[in-house]
């Protein structure tokens, strides 16, 4: 890391250096042959004759005042760059000294030690000698929201749709515009910058805490964000020539060596934000997105043209004619290259060739986007809910395309990220500086020994679950503090198979244990009295050795509510389990019927001699040689990669299942209202109502549709008994759209509040009616006298 900050210091010097050199040192007409140049002894042109004087190099530079500018632009750029090198040299030497002195780990074993041994050493430190002086111990999560703390923030800002990228344009329809130059102006008026909201790495200053000076706050924070929009604006011409100059350096030897390397895909920035966990690691992100890349770019191949495909075919066919024809007179008489432009025709019919042949598709491929779909989602783990069942649809494919895109579009959006930068940043971030201010305020909480972090990166369930994602009846959190996409509950399980030494909270610890006892129990027909903990420590009959180990068990699975619902996951999780077993790279390499077993041999001896240390499994290297370590290191943590991806797929499963059984069950309700609306007479209509009736229609009627295509009530019912949940969830389309508190209808005094989307600060505009009424923020209530919305969390 060290070395490569040395060599951007270098290569910003070469840059603009040598473009300068190029605009104002060369003579073009001696080295295009335009100009002859007279010479005593030879007659033949060399490259020294095509430079010019160096007194004559000089006065042209002088004289030039956009050159002046960009040097001294480039100077200034270059010594800041300079400053943070050195600063980032201390901080470097202190990390060096921790490891040596505090961890007790020399530099040699330093690349070839996981973060899980790492962190397992910084907590047992923590406990010997209090590096930490305000928490006597120090856990997993602290560890990580020290190191994520403004990464959790500009994820929840990304789920909660609260930073502008996403945007709707006359012709290219909904596009996303998410590039490093405008991440890096978000970061700079957020968290670092002059001014931010943060005092230093660790808190928010105390004036963003209170509610009552919002108005003035939000004034503060638009002015700052036109102040910077505006230099970015000011500054746009020497960005917009430094981005040029940096792509044209940087590609233009990949695109002559590898021309289809430009119709290859990546993980935009956007996509990487939007599909990140709650304290995810930057090497554990990159490594879930690896493996999903080879299904993701089998997906994106599916769709290709016919039309594109012939148009593409005979092109090629035509470019290759002639690209034959040249080398073939090449051949015969190498003089030809001398002729004029006939190198350069060479080069270009190549390129061409090369571009062709990425729009022809493989015979041998097999049109199957429903399956690649879910198997892309074993390893993303998100999924907005209408992509499910429309796999095929080019829609779905134009918005995965946002999350998965051209490395060409990627370069494209970075030249032009120095004009749109600051569009955004004057036009559509400014107008949003309220709901930054309400955002930070509303969730933000002080963790002793750690400082201010986002709320939302603590995977409260009962803060910030939501309902529709196993948490119904564990959440109390409104629509305004619920994160979305299921991103609460998800990285939660993330979290915890990750670092399964982690203690959570007991509402956290009851869910964990519900959901892994389901899946377990589900997955191998174990009986419900299984330790639900057991999951990542029980012999590979488990979930996860079934998907990898041979033909999947999960046919078995069985629902006790309905069969549809048991044969819809089932065959779901079976098509994400044959996937999963042809991508994991352990079965490509190793017998996995033996390794795993191996594995969990090796883990059940790491762990009972670990036992009183309270180490990992994971993390130590037990054997008689480093290799041993390093293979056992490698098929737990794919073992844990996979459960998760199980995890997530049964998740997303369940999600679906409640979501259609709610839809189905609310049209089966209105069609059965309206059918008895038309059979009754009119003297029974108006008979008044029994206080009966108020129950729930879901408990007057039948749950499920009688149509063997219905999908069944929700996952919800069916989890009531498969997980001994004792709050029943289901309402009548009524009771569905009230907008004011309701008590539950089965007596526990429990009250369901229903609350509607408003913006981010909790307060409907001027001349705005919400459809539905919310529960308003009890800060929000009066702009002068407003407590302090901070936790503190020990």
């Amino acid at each position: 890391m060290l070395l490569g900050e040395i060599f951007e210091l270098v290569q910003l010097l070469f840059v603009v250096g040598f473009t300068v050199f190029l605009a104002n040192c060369v003579d073009y007409d001696v080295l295009f042959a335009n100009k002859f140049v007279n010479h005593t002894d030879s007659s033949k042109v060399t490259l020294p004759d095509a430079f010019l004087p160096v007194d004559v190099c000089s006065a042209r530079i002088r004289n030039n005042a956009f050159v002046i500018f960009v040097l001294i632009i480039s100077g200034v750029f270059w010594l800041h760059r300079l400053i943070k090198f050195i600063y980032n040299v201390c901080c470097y030497w202190e990390i060096r000294s921790f490891y040596i002195n505090a961890l007790k780990m020399t530099m040699s074993e330093l690349p070839y030690a996981t973060w899980q041994e790492v962190q397992a050493r910084i907590v047992e430190i923590q406990k010997e000698h209090q590096i930490c002086i305000h928490k006597k111990e120090l856990t997993e999560l602290d560890i990580y929201h020290r190191i994520l703390r403004f990464k959790n923030y500009m994820v929840a800002m990304v789920n909660k749709s609260l930073l502008p990228v996403r945007f709707r344009l006359p012709v290219l329809g909904e596009s996303v515009f998410y590039t490093r130059g405008l991440k890096y102006n978000f970061e700079l008026i957020f968290f670092w910058g002059p001014g931010s909201l943060f005092e230093n790495e660790w808190s928010l200053k105390q004036e963003y805490k209170r509610g009552g000076n919002r108005l003035e706050l939000a004034d503060r924070l638009a002015s700052r964000i036109l102040w910077i929009g505006i230099a970015n604006l000011l500054l746009c011409p020497v960005i917009l020539v430094w981005q040029i100059l940096y792509a044209f350096f940087s590609y233009t030897e990949v695109i002559k060596r590898e021309p289809g390397s430009l119709g290859a895909r990546c993980w935009s920035l956007y996509g990487r934000c939007y599909l990140r966990h709650f304290n995810e690691l930057d090497h554990e992100l990159m490594s879930r997105l690896s493996k999903g890349y080879k299904a993701a770019s089998k997906y994106m191949n599916c769709f290709l043209s016919p039309l594109l495909t012939v148009v593409a075919k005979n092109v090629a066919f035509f470019a290759g004619s002639l690209l034959a024809v040249l080398i073939a007179l090449t051949i015969y008489d190498e003089d030809v290259l001398a002729v004029e432009h006939v190198l350069s025709s060479i080069t270009l019919l190549g390129v061409c060739i090369t571009i062709c042949r990425s729009f022809i598709p493989d015979k041998h491929m097999v049109f199957c986007p429903e399956q690649l779909l879910r198997v892309i989602l074993a390893h993303i783990h998100y999924m907005p809910d209408h992509w499910q069942g429309n796999a095929h649809r080019y829609e779905t494919r134009d918005q995965f395309s946002q999350l998965f895109q051209y490395k060409a579009v990627f370069i494209l959006e970075e030249l032009l990220s120095p004009v749109v930068t600051p569009i955004i940043l004057i036009f559509c971030l400014r107008r949003k500086s309220l709901e930054i201010i309400d955002f930070f305020r509303n969730f933000t909480v002080e963790v002793v020994g750690v400082g201010d972090t986002c709320s939302f990166a603590q995977m409260d369930i009962r803060q910030h679950g939501h309902p529709a994602w196993m948490s119904e009846g564990k959440t109390e959190a409104s629509i305004y503090q619920q994160a979305e996409d299921g991103k609460t509950e998800l990285s939660l399980m993330h979290f915890a198979i990750t670092n399964p030494q982690w203690q959570p909270p007991r509402e956290t610890t009851h869910f964990i244990s519900q959901l892994k006892e389901r899946v377990h129990r589900e997955a191998t027909g174990a009986p419900s009295d299984t330790h639900p903990m057991s999951l990542s420590e029980s012999e590979p009959r488990s979930l996860i050795a079934n998907l990898l180990t041979g033909p999947s068990t999960l046919a078995s699975v069985h629902f006790d509510r309905d069969i549809s619902l048991a044969n819809h996951a089932a065959a779901g999780i079976n098509d994400g389990g044959s996937a999963l077993r042809s991508l994991s790279p352990i079965s490509s390499s190793l017998h996995l019927r033996g390794s795993l077993s191996a594995a969990h041999r090796v883990a059940g001896h790491t762990s009972r001699t670990m036992a009183g240390s309270g180490t990992d499994a994971r993390t130590v290297s037990s054997g008689s040689s480093a290799w041993e370590g390093q293979l056992t290191s490698l098929v737990l943590s794919e073992y844990a990669s996979t459960e998760m991806s199980i995890h997530a797929l049964y998740m997303h499963e369940l999600h679906k299942q409640q979501s259609r059984g709610e839809m189905s069950r609310h049209t089966w309700h209105r069609q059965e209202s309206d059918e008895s609306s038309d059979s009754i007479p009119d003297e029974v209509r108006s008979e008044p109502i029994p206080h009966s009736r108020n129950f729930p229609r879901s408990h007057t009627f039948p749950t499920t549709v009688p149509s063997p295509s219905a999908i069944p009530t929700s996952a919800s019912a069916t989890s009531s008994t498969a997980l001994g949940q004792e709050r029943p969830t289901a309402q009548s389309s009524s009771q569905r759209h009230h907008s004011g508190p309701t008590t539950d209808p089965f007596g526990t005094g429990v009250k369901i509040v229903r609350s509607a989307r408003v913006p981010m600060g909790g307060w409907a505009e001027d001349g705005q009616t919400a459809q539905r009424h919310h529960e308003p923020l009890p800060e929000e209530s009066l702009e002068d006298e407003m407590p302090p919305h901070i936790h503190k969390v020990t």
